[in-house]
């Protein structure tokens, strides 16, 4: 039976805004509780989110998560190159961490039930509700958008009927806005080819990119980005890599996705801090890590955005792996110089105290490695062919 009070999954956009006036005329509860968390997707967006809330006489329970989104969520994902068939799983964690607020919300306000407004179609249902299960195991979870079958014209008509306007002042798709990645009307691309300039918020076209490179350095320790160019706010840093990468035109995505219901849609994204900073974090790894723990490690990264993407950021297994992913980062400590130039990416200068690079070994212009000493380990290597071949294998 329905109660007084719902904690509501709330940003501001189509569904959530739809969905406080839906829970008080279709569900009978006397108290909506939109909870609106900040995970860095701007104060245009969070205004809206106001806006509209007022509008229909509810009063917003704000939550700043910013620092916490990035030091418990990127920089895990940072840890574990973690990219899921080239997204970053930007919207994946942050979905986590706003269902993780609704319920700790809910908790403290006695609240019957918490609701959200992801569609039956897509992949947020599953992250947020796999949240509300672990933390809130005993309450109702109200879905209105997939239980009443919703598609969005008729949400946007039944917005206009109680006075919101739903359509955003810019661009064609809307989305879900983050500090790690923009993600552009997920689930709306109907064809393979059209573009849509006039969404992206960060990303210039790489032919608008300045004509002459810009260079970035960026400093790590135990895999954790601490300072990128003398910035070592952990929030700041992410929101000025949005900025210079945005403008050199680094981290347009665009791709054909495989979401949790088996179905392929065409998703696009602008990443350009997650994009940077994927690419720098692996290429120091490279230095700092031997061959073995590199190979191992890219299967476990692998995992990781797998089980991330699909749900499953509480899941024990999960957690494994990122005591895993942190024993590796012990030694990834060191700078990398990147330079920026009309969408492409180059690393410059790199350096590490942990570095395995070892030109006095391997360099041929030096003696560092006595070459006599190969002979014994080659011949022992290459005796298996000898016999393959003696023996017609």
């Amino acid at each position: 039976m329905p109660g007084k009070k719902v904690a509501l999954a709330y940003s501001g956009g189509l569904d959530s805004t739809l969905l406080i006036a839906l829970l008080r005329e279709r569900y009978g509860y006397d108290e909506v509780i939109p909870v609106l968390v900040d995970v860095g997707q701007g104060e245009e967006e969070i205004r809206i989110g106001f806006e509209r809330a007022e509008k229909l006489g509810a009063q917003v329970r704000f939550i700043d998560a910013k620092k916490e989104f990035v030091t418990e969520y990127i920089h895990r994902c940072i840890k574990a190159n973690g990219s899921y068939e080239g997204y970053p799983v930007g919207t994946s964690m942050s979905r986590v961490l706003i269902a993780t607020k609704v319920a700790e919300v809910a908790k403290k306000e006695g609240a019957e039930a918490v609701a959200h407004g992801c569609t039956g179609k897509g992949n947020d249902q599953f992250r947020v509700e796999s949240v509300f299960r672990y933390y809130l195991p005993n309450l109702r979870i109200i879905a209105p958008v997939r239980e009443l079958n919703l598609s969005r014209a008729e949400e946007e008509e039944m917005l206009r009927e109680r006075g919101v306007e739903p359509k955003r002042p810019k661009g064609k798709l809307g989305g879900d806005v983050n500090m790690w990645s923009h993600s552009m009307g997920s689930g709306q691309v109907e064809d393979l080819f059209s573009q849509y300039p006039e969404d992206y918020l960060w990303v210039v076209p790489p032919e608008k990119a300045p004509d002459r490179p810009t260079v970035v350095s960026i400093t790590y320790e135990k895999g954790i980005p601490v300072e990128v160019d003398g910035i070592r706010d952990p929030v700041e840093m992410i929101f000025y890599l949005n900025e210079v990468g945005g403008k050199n035109g680094i981290g347009i995505i665009d791709i054909l996705e495989d979401g949790m219901l088996g179905l392929k849609s065409r998703e696009l994204y602008e990443a350009p801090a997650a994009t940077i900073l994927l690419h720098t974090h692996a290429d120091l790894e490279h230095l700092t890590l031997t061959k073995e723990q590199l190979r191992v490690k890219r299967e476990v990264d692998r995992l990781w955005a797998d089980l991330v993407y699909h749900a499953s950021w509480l899941h024990p297994l999960k957690k494994d792996l990122d005591a895993f992913i942190d024993s590796t980062q012990r030694t990834v400590n060191g700078r990398v110089e990147v330079e920026l130039y009309k969408g492409g990416m180059r690393v410059v200068r790199r350096e590490s105290p942990s570095s395995l690079f070892l030109p006095q070994l391997r360099s041929v212009k030096q003696k560092g490695l006595d070459q006599r000493e190969a002979e014994g380990m080659v011949r022992l290597f290459t005796l298996p062919y000898q016999i393959f071949g003696e023996r017609g294998l």
